[in-house]
């Protein structure tokens, strides 16, 4: 690792004598660079012997965090050395007699730095060249690194082996009757180690199984510029995994630390290693396991050095993964915790004893002395999300934490983050120590949690506009604006939150289908909103999605894509047809050999034609028997004559249709089109001109899903607060995934100005009476599957439809990482692909929330009470520091345009905001809600002048002099 922050055990040049020992390391890289600094401490010289197989850059001790370690010589391939003739230990050891006899230094011993064959196979020849002490007996042509070796050893030894075949063809005979008789899953890796992990993977099927073979004997193996690679393919162990680190001299054996592996599911993958946590020597695992290792170990010969062992302890007891004759990697960023715990030594200083001190080596203890010292683990940092790096935020959380002492990363600005599935995938290792275990666990939490919220780092981010446009916002050609998801995708901007205990509800659960999803693929008619988030969850369930457009959807609308949903892949996109049989065919043909598994709407403008589609392809499906199902105004009368609370209400294309229910009803009455989406074209009218002015506006306004309002709905004015239901259905079972009532306001000369959307605690009295009555309105709608979310007005009568929406919920899906925060791991979108390809799941989930909450929160929709050219954002900054902030999602910058906010559409950004502290929640919505009245979230532009923390609330327009 480049970038090493280290707060304690500072490395110290040693001061040399002029005579002393020298200790020869063949590509010192890694763990090996400690061992070489602790060495050079006691006055030792150190001389390093580069092969061809370490790049430049590789060769720097910094890279490792010994910085101040110099080497007395280093002799590399092709420059000072060449090999000819098979002859390689003659020739290095000809030049290494003449290096040490340069400096009057005498050679007292020789071990390998890395875990390459070549380097390990040349250390161990020279040393037994120079009658030094070799770390594996090298008369025997055994190869004791080949992984294959080691198991066959094992076995001859009459000690517990894992059952295996090698091969570097699936033709093999071996091969193909292991994978035929194997009990899955079972594991397929390289047979050598120190290639890259090994690209170790276990399988679950004979198909995962040859695919991965296959990878390995053609990509890797070329990668590293091998021919006929052998291929282990062995029995999948289950138990405990543990790593024990050991030195030996003359074949005694001491263990230096038992370290547990703390492997979880994450990113698709079963097995991320998530840290290595260390474990007393008389725990029941390690009990078990130092004995056996040290048997394995003179099962294979080791003599001399370190080494370090990776086990399954299972039910049966321990078996032996891989012996690796050399320290423990990690670039020994763990022996500054090996140490303390302890009491003052770690393999780094045990290797040294063994090598140059053999009376140290003595007193050494035979295994670790319990209790330890204290507690502590090391940290494999894991990213959930990926992209270019501008700013390492969590780094310096870590780096302030009690239990804090290293941080080793090679990530820096500019680099490359991708999702941690592998080690080489982490972006660092933390090391946490303290002697209070529950400051300890605390500091843990938290730097999870840091994790799970993607808050380790800052993303380069493309700017896109808010994702909530009108006609008039396209026919602006504004560019859109990259928004943001602090959850899953690179597309962040900022991220930070101060609430550590969110990280045990697994917030970022990741869930994946059991069968060969690869083969089958869903319809989506018109993605976007939050359907792009529901596409991408079920892309990530390994599904092919086919984009189906309707006639008429705007073209504008169909790049309407949320930030959080990145760039939009679809197997295929195609557009309705004016008979729904030729839709039907143009599925079809378009998904080929895959098979059509479901039909989803992905819009409030793919309702209609999801339902006649999946219906007419036997899919799962909530029909058409239920004509215009969508229709506000069908809704209103079929809950009605069902006996439900319904609105007040007329509807028509002609004012003739309307006027008589005008002209009689109280007034403010609603005017909306039938089928609005959000607030579009919703307007309060107080007296009967101003409708008839607005009725015919809808007629000559586009929808901002596309095309042109056909009826126009009027309505009795619902008093009370506006809640929304959002459910997911199954075969008629209907689970809610969240309450919320929405924070509705007066501003800019508007009745119906989005403040924000609040969680509603769903034991709450109102929760327990909108909850059955939207679940009423389902079954009398004939809403059997997929998602709704429900608009209810809670009247002193009851609660009293606005609309229900057989969709998804919409707003671009930002609600979605404060439902996962709330719930403890999900949110509807996950559960809507559950609902449609993974019954199992759909039916665990909770009927209901958990109860209380994880934490406090909301969302906060952001107004503007002013208008005019961005020139700054000073704003932005001050909420990225509030306490409980989680993310925020705008498209306003400098050069943006900012107009009054007067509803969904031209809202200026989203904030989500959560803390377990509620206090510290509200106090951090007064502050934002002070800088919108201050008009101190933007600088603006004005000609001739600037204007900046100018209230203009209570003003429709305002006049700035040039004198001003």
């Amino acid at each position: 690792y480049i970038d090493m922050h280290y707060v304690t055990d500072k490395p110290v040049e040693a001061t040399l004598p002029p005579h002393c020992t020298l200790l020869l390391i063949v590509d010192p890289v890694s763990t090996a660079c400690r061992i070489a600094q602790e060495a050079s401490k006691r006055s030792h010289r150190i001389g390093a012997i580069w092969t061809s197989t370490i790049d430049t850059d590789e060769r720097d001790p910094a890279r490792y965090g010994c910085a101040s370690l110099r080497y007395t010589f280093e002799l590399i391939e092709g420059r000072d050395w060449t090999t000819t003739n098979g002859k390689e230990i003659d020739v290095v050891q000809s030049v290494v007699n003449e290096a040490a006899h340069s400096f009057n230094l005498t050679i007292a011993g020789c071990i390998t730095g890395s875990g390459l064959p070549r380097s390990s196979q040349l250390a161990d020849g020279l040393a037994k060249r120079m009658d030094l002490s070799p770390c594996t007996t090298p008369t025997t042509m055994i190869d004791v690194r080949n992984k294959f070796t080691q198991q066959t050893l094992l076995e001859t030894s009459d000690l517990r082996s894992i059952k295996q075949v090698r091969g570097s063809s699936l033709d093999d005979e071996a091969i193909s009757k292991f994978l035929d008789g194997g009990k899955y899953p079972l594991v397929v890796k390289l047979d050598q180690i120190g290639i890259q992990g090994g690209k170790i993977k276990s399988c679950h099927t004979k198909q995962e199984a040859k695919d991965h073979f296959q990878y390995l004997s053609q990509v890797v193996a070329s990668s590293n510029n091998r021919t006929g690679a052998q291929i282990i393919c062995q029995e999948y162990l289950r138990g405990v995994e543990v790593m024990v680190d050991s030195v030996s001299h003359n074949s005694k054996h001491k263990t230096c630390m038992v370290w547990r592996y703390d492997k979880r599911p994450a990113n698709g993958e079963r097995n991320v290693n998530f840290g290595m946590i260390p474990m007393e020597s008389e725990s029941h695992e390690a009990a078990l396991a130092i004995p056996y290792v040290r048997k394995c170990l003179d099962a294979m010969g080791m003599k001399n050095g370190p080494s370090h062992a990776k086990c399954i302890v299972t039910v049966d007891g321990p078996v032996l993964v891989e012996l690796n004759f050399r320290a423990y990697g990690g670039d020994g960023s763990w022996c500054h915790l090996a140490r303390a715990l302890t009491g003052g030594y770690s393999q780094v200083e045990a290797s040294v004893d063994a090598l140059l001190d053999p009376a140290a080596f003595d007193l050494l203890p035979d295994v670790p002395i319990g209790p330890f010292n204290a507690y502590g683990m090391q940290v494999y940092l894991v990213s959930h999300s990926c992209g270019e790096v501008t700013s390492m935020p969590g780094f310096q959380v870590m780096k302030h934490l009690p239990s804090f002492v290293s941080l080793s990363t090679d990530i820096t600005v500019g680099s490359m983050v991708e999702y941690t599935t592998s080690f080489s995938t982490s972006p660092g290792v933390c090391v946490l120590m303290n002697k209070d275990e529950s400051k300890l666990n605390k500091d843990l939490d938290l730097l999870h949690y840091l994790e799970e919220i993607n808050a380790l780092f800052d993303y380069k981010t493309k700017v896109e506009s808010l994702a909530r446009p009108t006609a008039a916002t396209y026919s602006k050609q504004q560019k859109k604006n990259s928004r943001m998801d602090d959850m899953e995708k690179p597309s962040l901007v900022r991220i930070y939150s101060n609430d550590p205990k969110l990280t045990r509800q697994g917030m970022l659960m990741k869930r994946v289908t059991t069968i060969d999803a690869s083969k089958e693929v869903v319809v989506v008619v018109d993605p976007y909103s939050t359907g792009c988030l529901v596409v991408n969850e079920i892309r990530n369930r390994g599904y092919q999605v086919i984009a189906c457009w309707t006639l008429g959807f705007s073209e504008e609308m169909k790049t309407h894509t949320p930030g959080a949903a990145g760039e939009m892949k679809y197997f295929a996109e195609l557009d309705e047809q004016e008979d729904l049989a030729d839709t039907v065919k143009a599925i079809y043909e378009a998904a080929g050999k895959l098979r059509v598994v479901a039909c989803i709407a992905g819009g409030e403008a793919g309702v209609d034609c999801a339902d006649a589609l999946s219906e007419r392809m036997t899919l799962r499906t909530n029909g058409t028997h239920v004509a215009n199902r969508r229709d506000k105004k069908i809704q209103q009368e079929l809950i009605r004559d069902a006996g439900m609370r319904s609105v007040r209400q007329a509807a028509g294309s002609k004012w003739e249709h309307v006027i008589e229910f005008l002209q009689t009803e109280h007034y403010p009455v609603v005017l909306k089109p039938t089928d609005s989406a959000g607030s579009d074209g919703v307007k309060l009218c107080h007296n009967i001109e101003e409708a008839k002015e607005h009725f015919h506006h809808l007629f000559e306004v586009e929808a901002v899903n596309g095309g042109f309002n056909t009826e126009v709905l009027c309505q009795e004015f619902l008093r009370g607060k506006e809640y929304v239901v959002d459910q997911v259905s199954r075969d008629g079972i209907h689970k809610t995934m969240m309450v919320w009532v929405y924070d509705k306001r007066p501003a800019n000369n508007s009745a119906f100005v989005y403040f924000g959307m609040v969680p509603v605690d769903p034991n709450s009295m109102e929760a327990k009476i909108l909850i059955p009555y939207a679940r009423g309105v389902l079954d009398v709608l004939g809403v059997q599957n997929g998602p709704s979310h429900a608009e209810v007005i809670l009247t002193p009568t009851g609660p009293c439809l606005v609309e229900m929406n057989v969709r998804a919920h919409g707003g671009d899906g930002n609600w979605r990482s404060l439902a996962r925060g709330l719930t403890g791991g999900y949110s509807q979108v996950e559960v809507t692909v559950d609902s449609y390809l993974d019954k199992k799941q759909f039916m665990i989930t909770p009927n209901l929330p958990p109860t209380p909450f994880r934490a406090s929160g909301q969302e906060v929709i952001l107004v503007s009470y002013s208008r005019g050219r961005v020139i700054g954002t000073p704003g932005y900054d001050i909420i990225r520091d509030l306490q409980s902030f989680v993310y925020m999602e705008t498209g306003i910058k400098v050069g943006s345009f900012v107009e009054r906010t007067v509803d969904l559409l031209t809202g200026i950004g989203s904030v989500i905001l959560m803390h377990e502290d509620e206090s510290v929640l509200n106090a951090d919505i007064s502050r934002v809600r002070e800088m919108e009245l201050n008009n101190e979230l933007f600088e603006f532009e004005r000609p001739g002048a600037m204007l900046t923390n100018a209230s203009q609330r209570h003003l429709s327009e305002i006049i700035v002099s040039d004198e001003l």
